[in-house]
């Protein structure tokens, strides 16, 4: 008898169990969802403080309550940093700031603020005009060098300027900037190509001499280089030329691209030159700077 019962009071416990099993096997997967695991109306909100006594300085700092990181945005991209974090915008202008606050689960959300930033940073700020080739009264600060026959060419559109072509020609847009003599300044800019390029130069120098119609310029010596002899530019790239360029130890400053010294206070001649066999879909550039450092 109590064989029996023990029998039956076990087939009913399995009975059960392979109920509940079943049941959860068949509720849809959002039946999960809001189980606590992963946070839900995450508060992205932060406030900006200017750095008192420090020009262009600025604090960010965002709220922490169920945030465990922060990501930033100052119009390039986002970059993982931290919940309260300090910035420099040396450049006057209007900026979104956008913080994307990121909760447990990785559930995340973000709020964006303008700010106005209204001088430039007097060392810092970006001394290159219309480096952004945006407006018709950015593209009038350059001028197309023809170094030789047609094949490659530059236009202006869609917010930046692109160099297409090849067939083993080049050709260079440049603009006269004013400098003081024994500063050191960085030259860098955004450049992107969406197949890549083959058997191609892109080169930048500043120098005071004038570029003439007609010949090559290389006066300076390289400064910040993508080449495709030296193992990049050869498949898709997007990002700052010191990031996705190469070809670091035949620069005049090797190892430090970008980097030149002034030898006089007066106008020395940027100029960005590009050519070879086969541009595809060419190299767009954007966001020229040349700025001080020290």
């Amino acid at each position: 008898m109590n064989f029996k019962f023990r029998t039956i009071t076990y087939m009913l416990i399995m009975l059960g169990v392979i109920s509940m099993i079943t049941v959860i096997g068949c509720q849809p997967e959002d039946s999960f969802d809001n189980n606590g695991l992963t946070a839900t109306d995450i508060d992205a909100s932060f406030t900006i403080t200017p750095v008192e006594g420090v020009m262009n300085h600025y604090i960010l700092k965002a709220q922490t309550n169920d945030v465990i990181s922060s990501k930033w945005n100052l119009g390039e991209g986002d970059y993982l940093g931290k919940m309260t974090e300090e910035i420099f915008l040396p450049d006057a202008g209007n900026y979104t700031i956008t913080h994307t606050a990121i909760g447990r689960g990785g559930a995340t959300n973000s709020t964006s603020q303008e700010l106005l930033v209204e001088q430039s940073d007097p060392n810092a700020g970006n001394i290159v005009q219309g480096g952004k080739f945006e407006t018709p009264d950015d593209i009038s600060f350059w001028t197309v060098l023809n170094v030789s026959a047609s094949g490659t060419e530059w236009t202006f559109e869609n917010g930046n300027a692109t160099v297409k072509g090849g067939g083993w020609n080049q050709k260079a847009i440049y603009q006269p900037i004013e400098v003081i003599g024994g500063k050191t300044y960085k030259i860098n800019m955004s450049v992107s190509s969406t197949s890549g390029v083959s058997n191609t130069w892109f080169e930048v120098f500043a120098s005071p001499t004038p570029p003439v119609e007609g010949s090559d310029y290389s006066a300076g010596g390289k400064l910040i280089t993508l080449n495709t002899w030296a193992g990049c530019g050869s498949t898709p790239f997007n990002g700052k030329l010191s990031d996705v360029g190469c070809d670091l130890d035949a620069l005049t400053y090797p190892g430090e691209p970008g980097k030149f010294v002034a030898e006089a206070t007066g106008t020395i001649y940027l100029v960005i030159k590009c050519g070879g066999e086969d541009l595809k879909d060419g190299i767009a550039v954007d966001n020229v700077e040349m700025r001080g450092i020290n």
